[in-house]
């Protein structure tokens, strides 16, 4: 009988021998997470069609490598805005980490102070956020703070607030998932939330109002909706803080330029980790347009699907600045803590600058749609060199 309450192996205080790569947290959480949790991180919303286009997308584009290229002056540094990071690999606002162990995004917290990650920090984050810029004030990169507009306006405030006071840098507001279609793999898993793992930060708030339905009103439009934010409340949350406000769920290129004319800092482009709307496009897939339609300059994120640093340099190439892992921190962080989300971001940045250095890419400046060529059934003819048969 399959254990559904404990998980086979407590989490270890050392690496794994057989990690050779950053994918193989993925391999080894099934072994540290009880099961109905893993299931829950793993699968996505609906039937996983958006979670499986996520990772097949990735793997529809090579790499060209080039040759006899100086990258010995190389480095992953950036500038987004005002703010200077390390490398690309930031920490996306997953919530509940309890789930995957007990010190949750303290663990996490720590992992990406030691590798001057940017963490974002979720609204449904199982630790305070006020902890969290505990561990994280030692030093490191910046630290964001992931919103979610919450049903009264006062707390949706107290949010924002909390964060400035608290030293994050920025506010990332999630668009996408005013609704979410259940996931059928964690209801067949018989997933259910722990009674301690908790939103944290929404202790202190009251209870939401509960809504009551006139006879042929929906229980969706006119219920769970209800609350849902217009662009109305985007523009008032920009007049309430001072930070820079990054919109995450973006994949319509229409929506990115009506949001760069609003003035926002930046844009994630993510479907949530497949996590939303089942059906929805890859995220990958999205992002050359969402590029286009903002202009090269503007400051652009990609989340969903990654799980290399091939991976990494592809969402580069096609657009983004940077990028935010998601399930592979979960995954390592249940494996091994605060150790195993370090050791993942270290192979994820090995792995990229590995990449880099075989495509010619010295800096990330240097990372572009040439060094990509589509492969695969949907290649057409101009995505592929021409053939040069004169050596043969």
């Amino acid at each position: 009988m399959t254990n559904t309450t404990t998980p086979a192996q407590a989490a270890l205080s050392t690496i794994p021998p057989d990690i050779r790569c950053a994918q193989d947290y993925e391999r080894l959480a099934q072994q540290f997470m009880v099961l109905p949790h893993y299931e829950y991180v793993a699968g996505g919303c609906g039937r996983d069609i958006t979670v499986a286009a996520n990772l097949n997308a990735f793997a529809l584009w090579a790499i060209y490598p080039r040759l006899l290229r100086d990258v010995t002056a190389g480095h992953t540094r950036l500038t987004l805005g005002q703010q200077t990071f390390h490398h690309p690999v930031f920490m996306a606002p997953v919530a509940f980490q309890q789930l995957a162990h007990p010190a949750g995004e303290i663990d996490t917290a720590r992992a990406a102070q030691a590798m001057q990650s940017c963490m974002v920090s979720s609204t449904l984050s199982s630790v305070r956020m006020e902890d969290v810029a505990t561990v994280a004030n030692n030093g490191g990169s910046p630290r964001w703070f992931q919103l979610y507009f919450q049903p009264q306006q006062n707390d949706t405030l107290d949010l924002i607030n909390r964060a400035a006071n608290t030293g994050y840098s920025a506010i990332v507001v999630t668009l996408d998932a005013s609704i979410q279609a259940a996931s059928l793999r964690a209801q067949r898993a018989g997933f259910r939330m722990p009674p301690g793992c908790v939103a944290a930060n929404l202790r202190d708030h009251s209870a939401p109002a509960s809504i009551t339905l006139s006879p042929g009103e929906s229980r969706v439009f006119q219920g769970i909706m209800r609350d849902a934010p217009t662009w109305k409340d985007l523009e008032w949350l920009m007049t309430q803080t001072s930070l820079p406000v990054w919109v995450k769920g973006v994949l319509h290129p229409d929506d990115a330029r009506a949001l760069q004319n609003m003035g926002v800092a930046g844009i994630i482009v993510s479907n949530h980790g497949g996590r939303s709307l089942d059906g929805a496009p890859a995220s990958l897939d999205a992002l050359p347009a969402i590029r286009a339609a903002v202009g090269s300059s503007f400051p652009l994120l990609l989340d969903s699907g990654i799980r290399s640093g091939s991976d990494i340099f592809k969402a580069l190439a096609l657009g983004a600045d940077a990028v935010l892992i998601g399930r592979l921190q979960m995954y390592a962080l249940s494996v091994a803590g605060a150790l195993g989300v370090a050791h993942m971001i270290k192979l994820l940045c090995e792995e990229l600058e590995i990449c880099m250095s075989l495509a010619g890419c010295a800096t990330l400046k240097e990372i572009n749609r040439g060094a990509l060529v589509r492969c695969g059934a949907s290649a057409t003819s101009t995505d592929c060199p021409p053939h040069d048969n004169s050596h043969e």
